[in-house]
This record gives C-alpha cells, structure tokens and sequence, in this order.
C-alpha cells in the first residue's frame, strides 16, 4: 500500500499556500505540447482546465478564490525537461497542485524528483504504465486512467473475440510501452494466443524499414502497435503499409486520435483498438458538455482530465485551503464513497456540500473510485477504424 502519509511535521515543513494575488490559486498543466502526442494534449488540457473555470465560476471556491492554470510542457518523452517543468511549476510558479504529467516516463521522474519530495499533489489523467502503482510516492500520486496491467487484458480480450490468435508486437521503447507490452502478451498467451515476435523501437526516426522487416520475418499478418501517434508508431505502420509487410493493426491507447487517420488515410480502416473509456451517465453529461466547450468529446483522456481537475479543486474545498498538504489530504475523501454523488458539470454542487461541512462522493465523467494506491480500475473501448474515425464498438 502506498498512500502511506509522510508525518504531520514534515508535511508542514515540505508544503505552503499556493496563492496568487488576490484571489488566484495556480494549478500546475503539465503536458507534453510538443512531442508524439502533441495533437492530443490541446483538448485534454482544454477539459482540465473546464473544470477549473466551472469551480471558478461559482464564485464557491475558497469564498471566491479563482483557479489559474499555468501551462507547461513535459513533452512527454524527456523526463529531464519535464523534470525542470515540473520544479519550474512548484517553485517558480507556486502552483497549488499538478494535473499532469501524461506519458508514464516523465510522470514518473516528475513526481520522484519534484513532486514528492515537495509535497505536491499530481494526479496524472494518462499516464498507465503497471510500475507507477508502486511507486514511493508518499500518497501524492493519484491517476485517473487505468493501469496498462488491465488495458493488456482487455487487448487480448478483444483479439480472442475476434477470432485474430497470432500477432507481432513492437512497442515504443520506454515504461509505457514495456509495461502495455509485457502486459498485453503475458494476457494473450493466458488466453490461447501467439505472440511471434516482440520488438522495441525508438520515436523520432525517418525510417523503420529495418524494425519492420524484422516484425514480418517472424511471419504474423497482425501487428499490435504500441506506441504514439505522433510519432514512431505511425512511422512503423506507414513503413508496415509501404513495404507491404503488414496490413492488419492492433493499436493502444498512445496510437488512438484522429491525426492517425489523417495521416494514414483509408489504409486504416479495420484497424482495431483500446482505449479508456465508458457509455455511463457521467460520460454522455460530459462528453455535452465537452461539445459545447470546443472541446473532442470523444477524444482520449479528456475525461480523464475533467475528472482530475475536479478533483483538485474539490479537495481544496474539503480541506478549506489551497495549501499542498491540505489537499492531499482530501483527495480520497471526495473522490471515494461515501457521500453525495457529484456528476460532470456539478462541481458547484460539490463545492457547495463541501462549504457546508458534508461528505461527496465524486462519481465524473469516468466513474472515479480510487483504489488503496490511488488508481482506478476503469473501463475501455474497443474501437475499430470505421468511415475513416475510430468507432466504438464494446465498452469492457
């Protein structure tokens, strides 16, 4: 178990108000803008930061404090860049907390390096690798997505029903993609399939002739592509498409969005995937609302965004200050039963019974319920490349 908390004097001394002038509160957005998957992070941003503006807006927060959200980017792929963006937001910025980072590898070395050890609340919408559930985290870590140890599960799941029994497997070469790969295979083996062959490669090559050829030696006609959309993965399935070497892809939840398509065009189609998600109430409140924001309501992570965001400023609300300490220790009270259950667009609510001394259950966009270490079981989408967009074809 790992929400162990640090003492009650060293918190103190690790932690401080996190105010602006007047009546601001800064919130750290920790992002990979730039990187391989820089076309997903606008609208997942844009969702946390619609759920600041809601807690803003109410005029409830604080008695009237006003959330400011300080972009930065973790690029997603440089942990030692999204480290010095991470001690930029704690000790330049003073933010309150961290919604962010993204990609596990840099979300990792943000909270072992600053986070942590400054007693900051990250609550990360994506990052899924298997390793960050035990990490030393002092109970300051929270994630939103699920773990990769069950998005394999349900990739092989999806393969078994399909009928599809033999894949290649190649994967970005970092905690994301290890972990999704190691978590995928030993699942698919579990139930009765074949992986010929499994195979790291690295982002940010112009040709992977070579990683391909190697993939189609080992003689699958499906390879699962665990990787970025932005990046090395969509060079691997061009390269694939190119040589002819593969025409059947399996993708997660890194190769999920629309500039995939865009830049692959019809060959996608039948293409199946993973990625989190679910049909409930909270869901359909939040994809309108999403809508009417500008917002991709069907986009990846953005949710899991909203949902983090609210979590923040919910927590601020229990505890009745934006100091860090304070709202770490609230994050479990309002995201977990019991209490009123509060639903995308009712922060105000929330807010409200919080400032009135009453318990809320925060239910959102993604059905929160955090486990003992700070995760959420989830739930997925199996999509297939229909019409030139990823339909949703099964909810796990």
């Amino acid at each position: 178990m790992k929400k162990l908390l640090l003492p009650l004097t060293l918190l103190t001394a690790m932690t401080g108000s996190a105010m602006a002038a007047g009546n601001d509160v800064k919130v750290g957005v920790l992002l990979g803008f730039t990187g391989p998957i820089e076309s997903l992070t606008p609208d997942m941003a844009n969702s946390a930061e619609l759920a600041f503006k809601e807690a803003s807006d109410s005029s409830l927060l604080l008695g009237g404090k006003k959330i400011v959200p300080v972009r930065a980017d973790s690029t997603c792929v440089d942990s030692a860049a999204a480290t010095a963006a991470g001690e930029r937001l704690i000790s330049s910025e003073g933010v309150a907390a961290i919604y962010g980072a993204d990609c596990s590898g840099v979300t990792g070395a943000v909270a072992k390096n600053v986070a942590v050890p400054n007693g900051v609340v990250m609550i990360s919408p994506s990052a899924t690798s298997p390793g960050l559930s035990t990490i030393k985290d002092n109970g300051f870590f929270f994630r939103t997505s699920p773990s990769d140890a069950r998005q394999g599960q349900v990739l092989a799941a999806v393969l078994k029903s399909r009928g599809i029994k033999d894949v290649a497997v190649t994967y970005t070469n970092n905690d994301y993609g290890k972990g999704l790969a190691d978590s995928f295979n030993n699942a698919f083996k579990a139930v009765g399939g074949k992986v010929s062959i499994t195979a790291a490669h690295e982002d940010g090559k112009a040709d992977y002739s070579a990683e391909v050829g190697a993939l189609s030696a080992a003689g699958s006609k499906h390879l699962a592509v665990f990787g970025y959309l932005d990046q090395g993965g969509k060079g691997i399935i061009q390269a694939s498409l190119d040589s002819g070497a593969f025409e059947n892809f399996v993708l997660a939840d890194g190769m999920i969005g629309d500039s995939l398509i865009k830049a692959i065009g019809k060959d996608l189609t039948g293409t199946v995937g993973t990625v989190p998600g679910g049909a409930s109430k909270g869901a359909a409140t939040y994809s309108d609302m999403a809508g009417k924001a500008g917002i991709k309501k069907d986009g990846p992570y953005v949710g899991e965004s909203y949902d983090a965001g609210a979590l923040i400023v919910l927590a601020m609300q229990a505890a009745g200050s934006a100091d860090r300490a304070a709202i770490q220790s609230k994050i479990m009270m309002v995201a977990n039963a019991p209490g009123e259950k509060i639903m995308p667009g009712e922060i105000a609510k929330g807010l409200k019974i919080l400032a009135g001394g009453g318990d809320i259950d925060y239910v959102g966009a993604t059905n929160v319920e955090f486990n003992e270490v700070g995760e959420v079981l989830g739930s997925f989408k199996e999509v297939e490349v229909k019409g030139g967009k990823f339909a949703t074809i099964k909810i796990y």
